[in-house]
């Protein structure tokens, strides 16, 4: 993670702006977490940003880690939420790899995952790399690809 002490508001007002830009009125608070930033959007007209299983807020996602990956560095996240919607996607997606791992443990055959977008991806392998006995690998072209969970 970088050093500025104030990128974390550099990116809540960003996020501010874009919101306000598409007119939607919420509150954005940034904080300093252990990895990086996380930016909570609040507020009744959060609900445009879920919409269509919150298309709006990945686009805001990748916006926002697409601008600041320099600033970030390679181990440094920025999480954009909105109304817990990615808090809630994420416990999701970590329920469904302890499925997959328990699944490629018991059959010994590889467990496919996706289409994931990157962020998504890197949920699944951290849940992964808990479990001694699997592995796991991104396979496919582009932004959005798939995860094997494979035995090992």
């Amino acid at each position: 993670m970088t050093n500025d002490p104030n990128l974390h508001e550099q990116i809540g007002e960003f996020v501010r702006n874009v919101v306000t830009a598409m007119g939607v009125t919420v509150t954005v608070t940034p904080q300093v977490t252990a990895d990086g930033v996380r930016v909570d959007i609040s507020g009744e007209e959060g609900e445009l940003l879920v919409r269509r299983k919150g298309e709006a807020l990945d686009a805001l996602q990748h916006l926002v880690n697409s601008i600041w990956r320099d600033q970030t560095g390679r181990d440094g996240r920025i999480v954009v939420d909105c109304l817990d919607f990615r808090k809630g996607k994420d416990a999701e997606l970590r329920q469904m790899a302890k499925f997959m791992i328990e699944r490629a443990k018991m059959t010994r055959q590889p467990q496919e995952m996706g289409p994931l977008n990157s962020y998504s991806r890197r949920l699944v392998h951290l849940e992964v790399s808990l479990d001694p006995d699997v592995t796991s690998e991104s396979q496919g072209d582009g932004l959005v690809k798939t995860v094997l969970i494979s035995p090992r």
